[in-house]
């Protein structure tokens, strides 16, 4: 703007505007014949079908024929990937991964890693989820405050979010080694190194931490924005009334905040159940088998180890998707009866 007030870029930017919408013009004059053309072959109400299509192929293509190709895989045997040399073994794949003399002891069961997985699972998604939707809900109402620099603390919660989970997990590896950040900053006030990643209890505790500090961002967000759809009037009506600030959270925010907790919930859960990239390149399932996670055991099973039993993984990766299911089925239904 110059010293008179008058905008010299405005002239450009009318210009600018100017030629987009001559070029979009153009081209929708372009693709009107044509459109036109085929509504009156195929009928007005079989147009939508035509503008879904594309999608619905894509759809098909990478997300339908796996599921087929792999549900075929798990009712089939052998090591070969192709279709027609695998026999069919019905539900043999299945039975090796459930044969247990011992449900509460892995080491009596035919997959003993499958069912060690299976634990190591269940145990880190309940405190992974858990952990997370508490500081993600506490860290939302912080940030829904009028505090000094909220855009900015908004931005740093955020920004794991967007980091590759290898990234995420090559940092974390980088302060969590014996000769990693963490342990020179300890050996520096003269206190002995730990090794974070080679001890059974510290490696889960670093791979549920690591993991809530890539996503928290994400489903603080999500909070935020519900917390933000609250009505204002119901707070000043509150504050008119002398409510106390916990009740204000017990009786407004929380039953209201409900839906999206909801939603959280079950994006969470299944993240958490699908945890494999940022702990592998972590701990890569060590030590041991302590943090070995299912999606670990479907990757090693049917690619990574020297005899590929594809149907193995094909029959594992179903029963984790059965078992997603069933959780996000029962969690809906224990949400219907919150207030929308």
């Amino acid at each position: 703007m110059n010293p008179g007030g008058v905008d010299l870029n405005r002239p450009r930017e009318g210009a600018a505007a100017a030629a987009l919408s001559a070029v979009y013009g153009g081209l929708m004059r372009a693709v009107e014949p044509p459109i036109n053309r085929l509504q009156r072959a195929i009928g007005a109400a079989r147009m939508p079908y035509f503008f879904i299509a594309p999608n619905l192929a894509i759809f098909g293509i990478f997300v339908i024929t796996p599921m087929l190709l792999n549900i075929w895989y798990g009712f089939t045997g052998g090591t070969s990937i192709e279709l027609a040399s695998r026999p069919f073994v019905g539900g043999e794949n299945f039975a090796s991964l459930l044969r247990c003399a011992d449900y509460l002891d892995p080491a009596s069961c035919e997959r003993d890693r499958f069912w060690r997985g299976l634990y190591n699972t269940g145990f880190f998604v309940a405190l992974q989820v858990s952990l997370m939707v508490l500081l993600s809900l506490a860290t939302a109402l912080v940030l829904n405050r009028r505090i000094i620099g909220r855009g900015f603390f908004r931005a740093v919660y955020f920004y794991p979010v967007l980091l590759s989970p290898v990234v995420v997990a090559l940092i974390w590896k980088w302060v969590l080694q014996r000769s990693g950040a963490l342990n020179a900053g300890l050996e520096a006030v003269g206190t002995t190194p730990v090794q974070w990643l080679l001890e059974p209890g510290w490696a889960r505790f670093w791979a549920i931490f690591v993991s809530i500090w890539a996503h928290m961002g994400f489903y603080t967000l999500i909070l935020l924005a519900g917390l933000q759809s609250i009505p204002a009037e119901l707070y000043e009506a509150a504050q008119m009334d002398g409510t106390p600030g916990w009740r204000v959270f017990w009786r407004i925010t929380l039953p209201l905040l409900m839906p999206t907790m909801l939603v959280v919930l079950v994006l969470g859960l299944i993240r958490a159940v699908q945890v494999f990239d940022e702990v592998y390149v972590l701990t890569g399932g060590g030590p041991g088998s302590a943090t070995l996670f299912m999606v670990q055991f479907i990757y090693e099973t049917g690619f990574s180890n020297q005899l590929h039993i594809l149907g193995l993984a094909a029959a594992a990766s179903m029963i984790l998707g059965l078992t997603l299911l069933v959780l996000t089925l029962l969690q809906l239904r224990l949400g219907q009866g919150t207030p929308a």
